[in-house]
This record gives C-alpha cells, sequence and structure tokens, in this order.
C-alpha cells in the first residue's frame, strides 16, 4: 500500500525552480557586465587576505566597482561572524 501512495503523490514541479535558478545567473552575469577584466582575481585575492584572519563564507564577501566620469570606487563588504 505505501508503494502505491509513493507513485500516485504529487510530484513538485521543477520549472519554477529552474526559472528562479535561471534568473540568478542571469542576473549575476548582467551585473559583471562593464567590469574590468582583473575584476575576479581581485576579488579572490581580497577574500584570500581576509579569510587569513577572519573566518568568512564567500557569500559573507561582497565587492562592487562603481564609475563615474573619471574615478572607480571600489567597495568592499565584510560580515563578519560574531565571536
Amino acid at each position: 500500500m505505501k508503494l502505491l501512495d509513493f507513485l500516485k503523490r504529487e510530484r513538485k514541479q521543477s520549472a519554477p525552480v529552474a526559472k528562479e535558478r535561471l534568473q540568478i545567473i542571469v542576473a549575476h552575469q548582467r551585473s559583471q557586465q562593464g567590469q574590468p577584466e582583473y575584476m575576479p582575481k581581485l576579488e579572490r585575492e581580497l577574500v584570500e587576505v581576509i579569510r587569513r584572519y577572519v573566518d568568512v563564507d564567500d557569500d559573507a564577501v561582497q565587492i562592487s566597482m562603481d564609475s563615474e566620469d573619471s574615478c572607480s570606487v571600489l567597495e568592499l563588504n565584510v560580515t563578519l561572524p560574531r565571536e
């Protein structure tokens, strides 16, 4: 009887989940357009330096670069764990 219940149960639709994941990927790629080529390497190295002193997750570090006229601003936000 349990086997029939298992086969008859409703399956979760994967389309909404796949759509949400695709939207996240597209948003991430769009946010990286227009960035200099060195940005991914710079981000990795900054995270490595931070990890020498504090154990942080990848998602705890956010780096962005804004350009206005002749000035570029690199913004680094790190969520530090409570000790």
